[in-house]
């Protein structure tokens, strides 16, 4: 065990800021985190600033209205559009973007995330659709999931908001999500071009999915998840493995199949014929990362087109800080993907 010990790197550089902000994050997931299984939402809601949509353009010329797509389970999403789009311009892309949060916390709501959508939006020249799925352990597996999925129907059956600005081609349409929402965009791709759903006569097709940092996992004790483990901010075995237990249906471990994709464990996953191409990106930081390379090779046996990215000294969720450079270096990565996985390619 001395052994492992001396093979863990240092700590990650990082700017204070970011780091306060990574040390708040933890503090209050940890406190957050009862030990009978349910979650602390009104402490959480002390560290996840909230923000609301902003129908006017801010100064990146971006604005934001929220859509009630189930009443019933007060399932919605956050459109967001650039003022950019001008008359008699290209149709754009649209982006599905589900958050991250181990299933359980965070929102599209969330202040870093919905500032992260908008740069998203600008940036990469697409409509951003942030979905807010419900959360466990209050709705566990599949629930998630479902909601994903009910959220694409909603577009190609009942559109985007008339007054949107702009026009949007839902035959590029591509989902994007981070840890938890990785996963989670990994599922509804799944659901989405299965053999069932392709008789759909819904217009959404989907082009790619953008995986960051997916949040996949297995009982396995990866190399990666001990060497990093107290090293690695944001991610841990306890942290991960009470997320997991909130999620998955009671009495599952964490080789069910919603977490662990990847076969080690089990078949690996049948894939539709039109399971899209996908882009995953890795972070030498991130405990996660075995995980998520044996997800790409796994893609890459079964004859799917995968790009994988690696951040040698990336965190877990560092594409959330505007202030490191990786963060700035995704966004074109991701805008190279779209551009070269469109329809037209």
């Amino acid at each position: 065990m001395a052994g492992a010990e001396s093979a863990r790197p240092a700590p990650p550089v990082l700017p204070w800021t970011v780091r306060l902000q990574v040390l708040a994050l933890g503090a209050f997931c940890d406190l957050s985190q009862r030990r009978n299984g349910t979650v602390n939402r009104f402490l959480f809601s002390l560290a996840d600033r909230k923000t609301p949509a902003r129908p006017r353009p801010d100064a990146l010329g971006v604005r934001s209205a929220d859509v009630m797509v189930g009443n019933d389970r007060n399932l919605w999403a956050r459109v967001f559009s650039s003022s950019a789009g001008e008359a008699g311009a290209a149709p754009l892309p649209v982006l599905v973007y589900f958050h991250g949060g181990g299933f359980a916390l965070l929102s599209a709501a969330s202040a870093p995330l919905d500032a992260m959508c908008r740069r998203f939006c600008r940036e990469l020249r697409a409509v951003v659709v942030s979905v807010n799925y419900r959360r466990a352990p209050e709705h566990r597996y599949p629930a998630a999931y479902a909601d994903c999925v009910d959220v694409l129907s909603y577009l190609g059956n009942t559109g985007l908001p008339a007054d949107l600005g702009v026009p949007v081609d839902l035959s590029r349409c591509f989902l994007i999500g981070d840890s938890a929402g990785g996963n989670i965009a990994h599922h509804v791709a799944h659901r989405w071009t299965s053999p069932a759903a392709a008789t759909s006569s819904n217009p959404v097709r989907l082009a790619g999915i953008i995986l960051l940092q997916p949040y996949f996992g297995g009982e396995e004790r990866t190399e990666a998840e001990l060497r990093l483990e107290g090293v690695g901010p944001v991610v841990n075995m306890r942290r991960s493995d009470w997320f997991w237990k909130a999620f998955l249906p009671e009495g599952a471990d964490r080789n069910h199949p919603a977490a662990h994709v990847t076969g080690e464990a089990g078949p690996e996953p049948e894939l539709p014929e039109a399971f899209p191409p996908a882009m995953v990106v890795v972070g030498g930081f991130d405990p996660l990362q075995d995980w998520q390379r044996r997800y790409a090779a796994m893609l890459q046996r079964k004859g799917k087109a995968v790009r994988l990215v690696e951040f040698p000294d990336a965190i877990h969720g560092f594409y959330i800080f505007p202030k490191l450079p990786d963060a700035g270096k995704l966004v074109k990565d991701v805008k190279t993907f779209m551009e070269t996985h469109t329809p037209d390619h």
